[in-house]
């Protein structure tokens, strides 16, 4: 009896993985748990970037294009900034133009597809006819007029990628509101005489987080690509340190891929611009998969 009870032990003792471990890897899966270490890893950069970045992104700190060395780990650019202090403030201005685009979207998501859903009718009918349009209207040669004619601030271009993603998410929100309308708690609130506006906050709502939050993550998703090809092709904020526009700065040297001077100011910001789109999109793939799991076991 006295050996076998420590035999017992030690063949439970495996059975107690970590239950932090356990649960994201159920719960997410391994894309889902990659993509989310990774954007954490930028968001930690984009709040600590003061503290990590060696130089100020604006100031002249060496010569220009100097090659990486102790004082500039990735070099200079052509006019004598340091390239790792811009590549580490680029990513606040992607994670800003991310966050507010996927808001925004969102935003506008739940309020005209919950409309839609709900009241039915007449209104459904007129801004479902309006989603139609906006997903015909082709957005990349949209955006880049509306951006001309707006300017080129990071407001502006937020404002406006939101106001052409959210028709894609208007559609996936308004059908599960018409799915959830004829649940048997919404119509014993309606008899109660509970309003619109009370039954869509108290009991929609909540069950259409899952679908805000892939609204999110996805929204973001496509808005980091969008800028850093609108900074591309000139037409992002020039004062800002965005990626793309480090990468349309290399590429203005003449004979920049006849040297190596691409590897440490070419290469870099496309490898963080692929590394934030890849984070965003493993991470809505997993909760992609999490809904349809849900809807599944429904």
């Amino acid at each position: 009896m006295q050996n076998w009870l420590p035999r017992a032990a030690e063949l439970t003792a495996p059975d107690k993985p970590s239950a932090l471990r356990r649960i994201l890897h159920t719960t997410l899966g391994l894309e889902g748990v990659v993509g989310l270490l990774l954007l954490l890893f930028f968001v930690v950069i984009a709040l600590f970037a003061p503290m990590i970045a060696p130089h100020d992104p604006n100031d002249f700190t060496g010569r220009p294009l100097e090659r990486p060395g102790v004082v500039h780990p990735l070099g200079t650019n052509d006019v004598g900034q340091d390239i790792l202090s811009e590549l580490i403030y680029g990513t606040r201005v992607s994670l800003l133009i991310a966050v507010g685009v996927a808001i925004g979207t969102v935003t506008l998501a739940v309020l005209i597809g919950g409309t839609a859903g709900y009241a039915g009718g007449w209104i459904d009918n007129l801004l479902m006819r309006l989603v139609d349009v906006m997903l015909a209207v082709p957005r990349l040669p949209l955006l880049i007029l509306i951006t001309v004619l707006a300017g080129a601030g990071l407001a502006q271009m937020t404002l406006t990628m939101a106001l052409l993603f959210w028709p894609g998410l208007t559609r996936v929100i308004r059908a599960e509101v018409q799915r959830l309308r004829g649940r048997p708690f919404v119509r014993l609130a309606r008899h109660f005489g509970a309003s619109p506006l009370h039954i869509f906050r108290r009991h929609l709502l909540p069950a259409l987080v899952p679908l805000i939050v892939f609204g999110l993550v996805t929204a973001a998703g496509r808005a980091v690509a969008m800028e850093a090809a609108l900074a591309f092709l000139g037409l992002g904020d020039p004062a800002a340190k965005s990626w793309g526009l480090m990468m349309r700065y290399a590429l203005n040297l003449p004979g920049l891929l006849l040297t190596d001077r691409w590897l440490w100011w070419l290469l870099p910001p496309g490898v963080c611009i692929t590394l934030l789109i890849l984070a965003l999109t493993f991470t809505g793939m997993a909760l992609e998969n999490r809904i349809d799991n849900r809807g599944q076991t429904r």
